[in-house]
């Protein structure tokens, strides 16, 4: 009776891990699964894993067959004799000592040889990118093409990548699941992380992590990675390169030369100073909207709500003048941290370049979507949009809740924000 009440349990038990198993397996699209062939650097650590598992596989069965085989054939039974005692069993220890060690070459080998291929250096061809991690945000420069840019990684199919990782404060970790690879930015050292998106795969939008504590607002440091085919990065690279112009330029007279400077005076300001306008622009290029939306990767859209208590003026939302705009994020403290070619006021390195600012999906470190309502409550009060922003507080009259100050000298009104706004978002 009793040895039938314990095989039932055996096997209720086996069923419970059989199901437990079943259900595991029947998941639907991993959104950051890094099993994947999309770069030599993950097929080669997949194909590691795929080694490893097999040879953990082997020695699990042959364990576990062992041990049951000796809980059967040596439990205790009714009127069963004393086991001998015995001391010692130079054949068995250096069986399971050999057996180890046997079993440690095979995973000795492929993983030495997967480090040497995997940090091995980057082809002398490679298109080299500067990543370089603050607390909150990703910034991307490619040092052979004179761009910069934040939070958005585009990446040419077929073409080799080499990363040079940094950090501009505390240690962060660069991740893109779906291309492998995952490699820590350490202070005051470079680290250097490669590989090659397919050549000829779908263009895709794929997620990007910060992998390592850094902070209150680790998880919200994230990043978007476009992988494109090399023509349309190409065109993406040349749209990049030009200066944010505005306003939308328009042929100049024949009389004037073309590095006339204009000054004007606004309310008794002095004005800008207004690049004068070239004949031709090289078309924006970003990835399409309404590809990204459709595609398998499509959840790389940012859900994250508005917290409660931060209002905009309904009346004034999305109804700024870029000219104006202009003019006042060129006298406000923003020219301070942010940088955009094309503006002389513009040049601070603190925060995101913003020469092309409009045509980016995202803002925040990928955080929210790049539209009218969340990038006016952003200049508004970063702070309480992104806890640990070191963006301060600028609307007028508000409580950063980081400085623990009232805004007063140097805010900005609703209808102020709307205007500046409407100038960000003509960066295209």
């Amino acid at each position: 009776m009793v040895g039938t009440f314990r095989q039932r349990r055996v096997v209720s038990a086996l069923l419970l891990g059989a199901l437990a198993l079943g259900l595991a397996a029947c998941g639907g699209v991993y959104p950051n699964s890094t099993f994947n062939h999309t770069t030599e650097y993950n097929t080669a650590i997949d194909e590691l894993w795929n080694t490893l598992l097999f040879w953990g596989t082997i020695v699990f069965i042959g364990v576990e067959v062992a041990l049951v085989y000796t809980v059967f054939r040596f439990r205790r039974r009714p009127g069963g004799q004393t086991p001998k005692q015995v001391h010692g069993n130079t054949v068995l220890e250096i069986t399971w000592t050999a057996i180890p060690a046997a079993i440690l070459i095979f995973i000795a080998i492929p993983t030495v040889r997967t480090i040497f291929k995997t940090q091995a250096k980057a082809a002398p061809d490679a298109l080299q990118v500067q990543v370089i991690g603050h607390q909150w945000w990703w910034e991307f420069k490619y040092p052979q093409l004179g761009i910069t840019t934040a939070n958005e990684l585009y990446l040419p199919s077929g073409k080799t990548v080499n990363f040079e990782l940094k950090t501009y404060d505390v240690l962060h970790s660069f991740w893109i699941p779906q291309l492998g690879g995952k490699r820590d930015l350490i202070s005051n050292k470079s680290n250097y992380l490669w590989f090659t998106p397919n050549k000829g795969a779908p263009e895709q939008a794929l997620n990007g992590f910060c992998a390592e504590y850094c902070g209150s607002s680790h998880a919200n440091m994230k990043f978007r990675v476009f992988t494109v085919d090399p023509a349309n990065f190409d065109k993406w690279a040349a749209h990049q390169k030009q200066a944010g112009i505005f306003p939308v330029p328009v042929a100049p007279p024949v009389t004037a030369p073309a590095t006339a400077v204009a000054t004007a005076s606004v309310g008794g300001v002095p004005a800008v100073p207004a690049v004068a306008a070239v004949t031709e622009q090289v078309p924006v290029w970003v990835f399409p909207a309404d590809r990204m939306e459709s595609a398998e990767f499509a959840y790389t859209k940012p859900t994250m709500p508005i917290p409660a208590g931060l209002a905009f003026d309904e009346n004034v939302l999305g109804k700024g003048d870029a000219t104006r705009g202009r003019e006042i994020y060129s006298r406000s403290s923003c020219i301070g941290c942010h940088a955009i070619s094309g503006n002389p006021m513009s040049g601070g390195v603190v925060g995101p370049n913003l020469t092309h600012v409009g045509s980016r999906y995202t803002i925040a470190g990928g955080l929210f979507t790049n539209d009218t309502k969340h990038l006016s409550l952003w200049i508004k009060n970063a702070p309480h949009l992104k806890p640990g922003s070191i963006m301060p507080t600028i609307g007028k009259g508000l409580v950063d809740p980081v400085r623990k100050n009232t805004v007063t000298l140097g805010g900005l009104t609703d209808a102020e924000i709307a205007d500046i706004v409407a100038y960000l978002q003509a960066l295209k």
